[in-house]
């Protein structure tokens, strides 16, 4: 592990970096940036989904979005949000002390993240599953006779009406579980989200803010695709929708704005030790939330479990292989950035 003494030149770039007035300029146009991006990103599945639902492609095209949109969220928590979390626990003012150098906390809470997605989504899908019918388990016996063709047919029409009955019932299973997903991905997005913005408005560092701006751009963009792509197959009211696309759209300008004033208020220093514990813990609890939803809520159900990608036919096989493709230039793309941000 380096030690706390060791690089100086860097610690010399990094003075000549700290100019308050520009950082200021540079994080007030990050706010305007940003909240726009955000806005496009989530909005496009959204919009999607108001005037082309019912069309003939629209939940293939969705489909693909979300796949698209699977991968930058998987990419966002291992490649981005993880590892930043281990960086600031494993820095030498916190690997130092107790009990931060007897554990690898970052890797407990990414798990503790996990298990605690996995008991929502179990205790959610618990109480979908209650009310469920009962009753019309097993044969009857049909009379032999004039009255029994009667009888077949007025079976046949109950068994009809059940049937149909029955596919309602996992059609509303399947968007109340879409809608959980929805919001239980945003509450792990937001956690991140906030971490960045108030990480950045508290830096004073202009070299290390300016290219931040466009790499945070286009993540909000990507991330936004895939929240959206959620939102939209979920069939949430329209006041819900507004909802959720303003928290995603504004999360990170907040953050970035109480950054600054806890920085303006206190002088706060990002490199603090506390502050570094408390980006490392937030960090690898949205990252393992993040986990979650990526690889069981998104690709594992829509890979083995939607009807689309499911049938043997040719156009499924094409669908499937299109979608993978979707998936891994969405992982691409967002661990591209990691080259920025």
């Amino acid at each position: 592990m380096a030690s706390c003494a060791t690089g100086t030149e860097a610690a010399i770039r990094a003075a000549a970096c700290r100019d308050g007035d520009a950082a200021a300029h540079l994080k007030l146009i990050s706010v305007l940036v940003i909240f726009l991006t955000s806005v496009l990103g989530i909005s496009g599945p959204v919009l999607l989904a108001r005037y082309f639902q019912g069309k003939p492609l629209y939940d293939k095209a969705v489909l693909v979005i979300k796949c698209f949109a699977a991968g930058v969220i998987l990419s966002t928590s291992l490649v981005h949000v993880l590892p930043e979390a281990f960086e600031s626990l494993a820095d030498c003012q916190v690997s130092s002390r107790h009990p931060w150098k007897d554990f690898p906390f970052a890797g407990l809470v990414t798990l503790i993240g996990v298990i605690t997605a996995l008991l929502v989504d179990l205790t959610a899908s618990e109480h979908m599953g209650h009310g469920g019918g009962g009753g019309g388990g097993g044969m009857e016996y049909i009379p032999v006779g004039g009255e029994a063709v009667g009888g077949l047919e007025m079976k046949e029409g109950k068994f009809g009406a059940d049937l149909e009955i029955q596919e309602r019932k996992e059609e509303e299973i399947v968007k109340m579980k879409q809608r959980l997903v929805s919001q239980v991905l945003e509450i792990g997005i937001i956690f991140h989200s906030v971490i960045i913005g108030v990480t950045m408005g508290m830096s004073q560092n202009q070299c290390t803010i300016r290219p931040l701006i466009a790499a945070l751009s286009f993540h909000q963009i990507f991330e936004g695709l895939g929240l959206g792509g959620c939102i939209a197959q979920a069939g949430f009211k329209a006041g819900t929708v507004v909802y959720m696309c303003l928290m995603f759209a504004v999360t990170t300008p907040l953050g970035i704005v109480l950054g600054m004033m806890i920085f303006a208020a206190t002088g706060y220093d990002d490199q603090n030790p506390n502050a570094l514990i408390m980006e490392g813990l937030l960090g690898s609890l949205s990252s393992g939330i993040l986990i979650y939803m990526a690889l069981v809520d998104l690709i594992a159900l829509d890979f083995f479990h939607n009807k689309m990608l499911t049938t043997a036919d040719e156009s499924g096989s094409k669908l499937k292989k299109l979608c993978f493709v979707a998936l891994v230039l969405g992982s691409a793309s967002m661990s591209l950035l990691a080259l920025w941000a």
